[in-house]
C-alpha cells in the first residue's frame, strides 16, 4: 500500500505494509510510480519526501507474491521500477528520501534514486539478492552512478549489507542522523529546499540528471543552453533584483 499526502507545501509518499517490512510488489511498484507522477503536477507540493512505515524503509521485492512463477508475464509490470527511477529523476520537484531503517534490494534503489537521501544511522543497506538466486538488475543503473565499481560489485556479488556509515562513505545516502534526530533532519533539509526557487529547482534538477549520458562537449553545451533558459525565467530576474537590493525574493515558479 502506498499512501499520499500533502501539508504546508510538503508531498509524503509513504511505503505502508509495516507488518512485512514495506515490500514492493509490481502493484506497489505501479503505485509508487502513480504517486510520483502525481506530485509532479500537484500544485500544493514543492518539495517530495518519500519513505517507509514503521521502522523500516523497503526490504525490497516482494518474494511471497509469484516473484518467478511467472517471469515473463510478470516481465511488462517489473518495467514499473524502471519507470520509477526515470520519473524521479524527471521529478521538477526535488525528492528527500527519509531512510528510517532496513533499505534493501528495489527499497535501496528508490533511496538512493532520491535526490537527497537521509539515513537513522542504525539503518542497514545492501543488495541481498543474490542469495535467493537472483541479482539487482535495475537498481544496478542507479547504484552505478554512485558507488564506485569495486565496492559495488562486492555488495552484489555477496548480498553483504553495510552500515548507514558505510553506505555514507560509498555514496549512497547523503546525510547520516541518530534515529532520534531523523525527523528534525529531514524537516531542516525540506525547509532549506523550500526556500529555493521552483524554477531554478525543477531545471537544475533536470539538467543534472541529463548531462550523467552524454560526453563532456555535449554536456558543456546542453548546460549552456540551460542557463540561458533559466535567465529567462520570472524567478531568476526576482532572484538577481532580490541580491541586489537585499531583500527576500518572492518566487513564482516561472
Amino acid at each position: 500500500m502506498i499512501d499520499y499526502s500533502v501539508s504546508d507545501g510538503v508531498a509524503t509518499i509513504t511505503i505502508n505494509d509495516p507488518d512485512r517490512r514495506n515490500p514492493l510488489s509490481v502493484s506497489e511498484m505501479a503505485d509508487l510510480l502513480a504517486s510520483v507522477s502525481r506530485v509532479a503536477s500537484d500544485d500544493a507540493a514543492h518539495v517530495v519526501v518519500i519513505t517507509g512505515a514503521g521502522e523500516v524503509f523497503s526490504a525490497g521485492g516482494d518474494l511471497s507474491r509469484d516473484f518467478v512463477h511467472r517471469p515473463l508475464a510478470d516481465h511488462e509490470g517489473r518495467g514499473a521500477l524502471a519507470n520509477l527511477f526515470r520519473e524521479m529523476w524527471m521529478c521538477p520537484k526535488p525528492i528527500v528520501a527519509r531512510v528510517n531503517g532496513v533499505a534493501l534490494g528495489g527499497g535501496l534503489g528508490v533511496a538512493v534514486a532520491a535526490d537527497i537521501t537521509i539515513a537513522a544511522e542504525d539503518a542497514r543497506l545492501g543488495t541481498p539478492e543474490i542469495n535467493v538466486g537472483l541479482w539487482p538488475m535495475m537498481i544496478s543503473a542507479v547504484l552505478r552512478t554512485n558507488v564506485p565499481s569495486k565496492p559495488l560489485l562486492d555488495m552484489m556479488l555477496s548480498g553483504r549489507i553495510v552500515s548507514a556509515q558505510e553506505a555514507l562513505g560509498l555514496g549512497l545516502v547523503t546525510q547520516v542522523v541518530p534515529r532520534s534526530d531523523l525527523d528534525a533532519a529531514v524537516d531542516a533539509k525540506v525547509a532549506v529546499l523550500r526556500e529555493k526557487s521552483p524554477a531554478a529547482l525543477a531545471l537544475g534538477k533536470r539538467s543534472f540528471y541529463a548531462m550523467s549520458g552524454m560526453d563532456v562537449d555535449t554536456a558543456l553545451d546542453h548546460l549552456q543552453f540551460g542557463l540561458t533558459t533559466l535567465a529567462m525565467t520570472d524567478d531568476a530576474r526576482e532572484g538577481i533584483d532580490a541580491f541586489v537590493n537585499k531583500r527576500d525574493p518572492e518566487w513564482t515558479g516561472r
